[in-house]
Formats: C-alpha cells, sequence, structure tokens
C-alpha cells in the first residue's frame, strides 16, 4: 500500500508521499516525508478550478490563469470553506450543466491524486487527510457531516484507506524533526479558512512512540482565515466603489446588501453569474441616489470579474504585509479605477477577526491547563501568519515563547505525511 498525507486547504493544497527512508528517487528526507510536485516544478496547487466549455479542467496556477486571460469558462476558489455548510450539496453552473460542490471537489482532488502518481509512479491507496479542528464553529453535527463528505469524496477518488489528524498536530510533527531537547509548544496554523492551535508535549524520545495522545494537550480552533481577511478588506475599501451602502433615493434606505457579501467571498461569486442577479440590481439601480456605482457593479458581474476582483484584493493583503499603503486595481467595473489602501486601515477592518483568534488561543491553553509563561516555543504556519498584526497578536498571547517558523505552505502536508507512514507504514 502507497500512503501520503494530503493537505487539502481553501487557498492552497499539498500532497506528501510516505516512503522507506533513503527512497533516493524522490530524495526523501530521513522520516520518509517528501511533497509531490503539483504543478511542473512547484509543491503547493493554489486549490482553484477551471472548467472551459470544451477542454478539459484547469487547476491551480493554470486555472488563474486561464480566467485573468479571458478565456470562457468557469473559475472556482475556496471550496474547502462549503464543507459542513448546505451549499455542498447545492448546484452552481458549469458549461451547460449544473454540479453539486461536492463534485467540484472531487474533481479537483482526483485531479491532484493522478499529478502526484504520475510524478512518482506509485498508486496512492491510503491518505492521512488534513481537517481543521473545527470545520463549523459550534456545530458538531457540521463537523461531522464535513468530515463524513470528505471521506467520501476521497474514497470516490480512489483512495481505499481514509483517515484524518487535525492540520496544528501534523504541523506538529514535522516541527518536532527540529527538536533538540523536550519542550511545551504552541502551534499555530493560521490558514485560509481557520486558525487552528495544539498545545503539545515534543522531545527527540517522543517522535518515534506510536501513542502521542498523552503529548497532545488541547486542540482548538475557530473559523477565521486568510479569505476572512480578504472579504473585511473588500467589504471595507472596495465594495464601496461598486455601490455597497450607497444610498437609494428614500435616504433611509441603503442599496441590498447580499451581492457586495457574495461578491466579496471567494465560495459565492458565482452564485451572481445569474441574469435574474443583474435584473434585480438593474431594478435597484433606478431607484439608486448614486446610479453609476450600481453600473459598476453590472459591468463586474456581466463580465464575470468577481474572482478577478477578489484576487486584487488578495494580493493587496498580501502587499500590505511590506508596505504601509497600496492599490487594488478595478478595471472590470470602469477603466483605471482603483481603491486605494492603507495598512491602519485593514487593520481596522479586520480587528475582530483578530480577536477571535487571541481570544480562541487563550481557550486552547486553558483547555491545556497552562498558562502562557509555559509554553516554550510558538511553531507558526498558514500563509495568514504572514500578516503582521495576525502574528503580533500570536506572539502577544504567549510573550514569553521562542517563535518558530515553519514552512509556511508545506508543514502541515509534511506532518500528515510523517503520520501516514506511521499509520500504514
Amino acid at each position: 500500500m502507497t500512503a501520503c498525507g494530503l493537505d487539502f486547504g481553501t487557498s492552497n493544497t499539498t500532497l506528501g508521499l510516505a516512503r522507506a527512508e533513503g527512497a533516493e528517487a524522490l530524495g526523501a528526507q530521513a522520516l520518509g516525508a517528501e511533497l509531490a510536485r503539483l504543478e511542473g516544478e512547484e509543491v503547493t496547487l493554489p486549490s482553484a478550478i477551471f472548467f472551459a466549455p470544451t477542454a478539459a479542467a484547469k487547476v491551480g496556477r493554470a486555472a488563474m490563469s486561464a480566467y485573468l486571460d479571458g478565456e470562457p469558462g468557469r473559475l472556482m476558489r475556496g471550496l474547502k470553506s462549503v464543507l459542513g455548510t448546505s451549499l455542498i450539496d447545492e448546484a452552481t453552473q458549469v458549461g451547460r450543466d449544473r454540479v453539486k460542490f461536492r463534485d467540484v471537489i472531487a474533481s479537483y482532488l482526483a485531479i491532484v491524486k493522478r499529478r502526484a502518481e504520475a510524478a512518482t509512479g506509485a498508486s496512492l491507496d491510503a491518505v492521512v487527510h488534513g481537517r481543521p479542528v473545527h470545520f463549523v464553529d459550534g456545530d458538531d453535527e457540521g463537523d461531522a457531516r464535513a468530515e463524513a463528505t470528505l471521506r467520501e469524496i476521497a474514497q470516490s477518488v480512489g483512495f481505499r484507506e481514509v483517515s484524518f489528524q487535525y492540520e496544528p498536530v501534523a504541523a506538529a510533527l514535522d516541527y518536532e524533526r527540529s527538536v533538540a531537547a523536550e519542550e511545551l509548544a504552541l502551534i499555530a496554523d493560521i490558514g485560509g479558512g481557520t486558525s487552528d492551535f495544539t498545545v503539545v508535549r515534543l522531545s527527540p524520545d517522543r517522535r518515534g512512540r506510536d501513542d502521542r495522545a498523552a503529548d497532545i494537550l488541547a486542540n482548538d480552533g475557530v473559523r477565521v482565515g486568510g479569505v476572512d481577511f480578504d472579504r473585511r478588506l473588500s467589504l471595507g475599501e472596495v465594495m464601496p466603489l461598486l455601490g455597497f451602502r450607497s444610498p437609494m433615493k428614500r435616504r433611509e434606505l441603503e442599496a441590498p446588501s447580499s451581492w457586495f457579501h457574495e461578491l466579496a467571498t471567494w465560495s459565492s461569486i458565482n452564485k451572481l453569474y445569474d441574469g435574474r442577479v443583474v435584473r434585480q440590481i438593474r431594478e435597484t439601480r433606478r431607484e439608486a441616489a448614486r446610479p453609476e456605482l450600481l453600473d459598476r457593479l453590472i459591468r463586474v458581474i456581466e463580465s464575470e470579474g468577481g474572482h478577478g476582483i477578489a484576487a486584487e484584493v488578495e494580493g493587496a493583503k498580501i502587499r500590505l504585509s511590506e508596505t504601509e499603503e497600496t492599490a487594488v486595481p478595478l478595471g472590470w467595473a470602469e477603466p483605471r479605477l482603483a481603491a486605494a489602501v492603507r495598512r491602519e486601515r485593514f487593520v481596522a477592518h479586520t480587528g475582530a477577526l483578530t480577536a477571535k483568534i487571541t481570544e480562541r488561543i487563550g481557550r486552547c491553553l486553558a483547555a491545556a491547563g497552562v498558562g502562557p509563561e509555559r509554553i516554550d516555543a510558538v511553531f507558526l504556519t498558514g500563509g495568514s501568519t504572514r500578516i503582521p498584526h495576525v502574528r503580533g497578536a500570536i506572539l502577544g498571547a504567549v510573550p514569553a515563547a521562542r517563535p518558530v517558523e515553519g514552512d509556511v505552505f508545506g508543514s502541515v502536508g509534511l506532518g500528515l505525511t510523517l503520520e501516514a507512514a506511521r499509520r500504514y507504514g
């Protein structure tokens, strides 16, 4: 049986191969974990899929390029976020067909599996799937449904053995390979869709044990991730230029907000690409005090430019980690239109999200029965740990801990692969 670890993320995906130590063909690391190249030389694959009318589906960077280059078709991103919600069994228009979101996820993961098999020459039979501590906040039944759905999808694409591991626990296993002495660590995995935490005892001696349950003192998480920061930034700085919260002629009314919330959310953008939506906006426009703003919204929807705007917002968020000010181009709405964004405004728009992350760290520490001063190291992984005020909030929650930088996009996948080697050999 050939086993793998699969980190299907809201924003990016990795797949690692569990191989015997010293497998020279793959250059396997000492503990048998190696990430497969899923797109050219890249081991990370953006979790995006593009359905063209007459060609095979494209995934990853190729999917984004096809959309941005104006090829006819339908782009979908942020698919993991529909797990545990009623959207999973709803259908979206793909060409002439309506396809359920679970089938879209299956199409994407089937391509990932085939690419890894082609790169390694092995048929993948078993998988340890990563999962957040909570797919859905405060809903145990929804959480269980999400895992069951992901299991069914994995089996449908050809995995005979499917099991799960919490993503922060997987990251801990990757980090432990570099630990020289026993320590108590907080693992902070802030990804595209969720923020997840583990308090765990790590050491070289513990590393080889089959049963690590006693070493994991607590797990917790909250459904806050990079896409939520994108959404708040978009609603705060971009959507007002398209009519969000703009007045109607009756001054006590505003333009309906649902269109803008959907346009600012990766997984729901496609819902707007329906002729009925544009007709509704045109009707609203007649009563708008600033109809030119809704004209911009109509142009975005008619050109199916929503994902392009979302990508520009995501890019602006990333740039604000390095600079104090940037711009979000909005050419889909109007030539030369752009939204100027300052870091301080981004921080203000997302302060409530950062507070949720801080609060959940406190809950995790309390569940572990340890105070912040007991944490020796905080291991940071996931792309959203690069956001300065998110990173500051994490480090501020355990101020005495030594910060350790993980492989931002690879640690979870490598840890899942190590777990696959342990479980399946």
